[in-house]
């Protein structure tokens, strides 16, 4: 009879270490909870500074262009009508962005002053006050 509440006790320490080796679908459904409350406030706090990101890059862009757009001016005695003519003439680089962070082509305006090259922005409208230049 000695040898019979020892294997009780060791079947009771068994069948509790399975339960306890688990975990239940309430501590996996809190931790996936806890996650994409995480996910969403970065996602929440990132969209901020993606849309300023793009506006600074459309400004540098902007920039090149109308550098690019000066030179052609000196070069040809003319305002170019488009990006794609920077291009062809090779006063700008074929791998230099022809197109804003949205999408739209760069409108380039030429004056006594130099050239200057205008983005529709977020909006996509020109003449809007979120206009880039």
């Amino acid at each position: 009879m000695t040898g019979e509440p020892r294997v009780d006790v060791r079947r009771r320490r068994a069948r509790k270490r399975k339960r306890q080796a688990g975990m239940t679908i309430v501590e996996i459904m809190v931790v996936m909870t806890i996650i994409a409350i995480i996910a969403g406030a970065a996602a929440f706090a990132l969209i901020p500074t993606l849309k300023r990101a793009k506006v600074k890059q459309t400004a540098a862009d902007a920039k090149t262009i109308a550098s690019a757009a000066e030179l052609y001016m000196v070069e040809t005695d003319e305002c170019p009508s488009n990006v794609e003519e920077l291009v062809s003439s090779k006063t700008l680089k074929a791998s230099a962005s022809t197109q804003d962070a949205w999408g739209n082509d760069f409108v380039i305006e030429c004056g006594d002053d130099g050239a200057t090259v205008r983005s529709a922005g977020p909006d996509e409208q020109m003449g809007t006050e979120d206009d880039v230049e």
